[in-house]
């Protein structure tokens, strides 16, 4: 099956996941958009960095927490000519603490970037994926919002509020050939996870069957696969991708 160029939508691109799914998007042929939260002088230099090695990614600044900053970018996208096929919510943060310890600002904080997000982002780009009979939204949830966390009350809620808004917009647009699915990863070998203490990381990997941490390019590889022609059929799933750690 030929696959079309499309237009590409990461949020928190310029993240270890979220460059390792632009690159993918981009050698899958799509011309492909980011949002990011940095100043503009890293942005600019991290976009440098990827021109050298022969990936073009626009970027937009965003508060994806923030719904005006996304009506915002979504405005600018559209005045730089831009019609958006693909989303792929992945921005994410996290706030850890336990339910007893956590303060109503770090619960905020994680609903609104995680969770709220997705409606922030997805809506103004969805009326476009209907009226031209395509579109792909791509949300990134965790193994933590399938089995939970100690410790992330706020994000394990907040993922698994992702795919609860997945299941519902999938069943709404499916008949319009837009599909609507979340990815699920497990511990990925981004700067987050390895800056964790050696005894902790040691136990992650203990608990994982396959013996090892996640590759960021294993979860771009499947959200590539997930934005194709051939993955039409597919709606409304979530796909865990976690080395066997948790099968639900």
């Amino acid at each position: 099956m030929t696959q079309q160029q499309r237009t590409a939508l990461v949020t928190g691109g310029m993240g270890g996941l979220g460059e390792a799914i632009a690159r993918s998007l981009h050698d899958a042929g799509h011309r492909v958009l980011l949002t990011h939260a940095r100043d503009e002088g890293a942005a600019a230099a991290w976009l440098a960095v990827q021109q050298g090695e022969g990936y073009a990614f626009q970027s937009y600044a965003a508060d994806v927490a923030d719904w005006e900053s996304c009506q915002r970018m979504a405005a600018r996208i559209a005045a730089d000519g831009h019609q958006v096929d693909i989303v792929v919510n992945n921005a994410g943060i996290t706030r850890d603490a336990t339910l007893k310890k956590l303060t109503k600002d770090g619960w905020d904080a994680v609903l609104r970037t995680d969770l709220d997000s997705v409606f922030h982002v997805t809506k103004p780009f969805l009326d476009g994926m209907l009226e031209r009979g395509w579109g792909r939204v791509v949300n990134i949830s965790s193994i933590n919002g399938l089995k939970g966390q100690f410790g992330q009350t706020n994000y394990s809620a907040a993922k698994a509020g992702m795919h609860g808004f997945t299941k519902a917009l999938a069943q709404e647009v499916a008949r319009k050939g837009v599909t609507v699915n979340t990815v699920s990863p497990g511990y990925l070998a981004t700067q987050m996870v390895t800056a964790v203490p050696p005894d902790v990381l040691q136990q992650i990997v203990a608990g994982i069957p396959v013996g090892r941490l996640g590759q960021p390019a294993e979860i771009a590889a499947l959200v590539t696969f997930i934005a194709s022609e051939a993955a039409g059929f597919m709606t409304g799933s979530n796909i865990s991708m976690n080395g066997g750690q948790y099968m639900g």
